[in-house]
């Protein structure tokens, strides 16, 4: 795993992400991506939106994660979105029977995707794998979590995002701090934090200089 530390944690982020989508265009004539949302996700959409090298026409963007709420509602991750260019595919959450439209969603990803974002919560949480909910040993591509912070969520499974030849995940903020130190540092915690599920090889962390301030541990 590459870890990358600066106080540009966003645009980094987004730089990054254009230069994988761009290869993509050029080598199949089209990207895939998947992205989480979260607080420190629309900073880097906004930074990803304007990178005007990026052919948006032949990309494809998927949702890593979304809770389960009413169109429009701000706890929805899809709003987040809203200025990203490219081809939306969001997930059917609204729907009545959750798990069935999970399954349709999971019918109409990609083989695999070019490029997979995530974060980190303070818990150690990434995509919508909470820590002990069964979610994260689905056997399915999608699935649906438990109640988590008061909202049921559709997700990716680690099988779909550890498939992905590139993976970044971004953590800003002091507040994830002792989770990334776990998690990178490998100690004896980092086992039940669901980041750790998440294939070390071909990923990315960029942090902040505050999420970073106990790697010295």
């Amino acid at each position: 795993m590459d870890v990358h530390v600066t106080d540009r944690a966003a645009a980094f982020c987004a730089a990054w992400i254009g230069r994988r989508l761009r290869r993509a265009v050029k080598r199949r004539g089209l990207a895939t991506l998947a992205v989480s949302g979260g607080s420190t996700a629309p900073p880097m959409f906004d930074l990803l939106a304007r990178l005007v090298v990026v052919p948006w026409d032949s990309v494809d963007i998927w949702q890593v994660d979304e809770r389960v709420a009413p169109d429009g509602h701000p706890d929805r991750n899809a709003g987040q979105l809203a200025d990203v260019p490219g081809r939306h595919h969001l997930m059917p959450v609204t729907s009545a029977d959750l798990r069935r439209a999970a399954r349709r969603y999971a019918a109409g990803l990609p083989d695999r995707f070019d490029v997979i974002h995530l974060g980190v919560g303070p818990d150690g949480h990434t995509a919508s794998w909470p820590p002990g909910d069964p979610v994260i040993d689905s056997d399915r591509l999608v699935d649906v979590s438990d109640e988590y912070q008061d909202r049921r969520r559709m997700t990716l499974t680690p099988s779909v995002v550890n498939a992905a030849p590139a993976r970044i995940v971004l953590v800003t903020g002091a507040d994830k701090a002792e989770a990334v130190a776990d998690w990178i540092g490998r100690t004896d915690a980092s086992a039940d934090l669901p980041i750790s599920r998440v294939r070390r090889t071909r990923t990315v962390a960029v942090l902040d200089p505050a999420a970073a301030t106990r790697l010295d541990r």
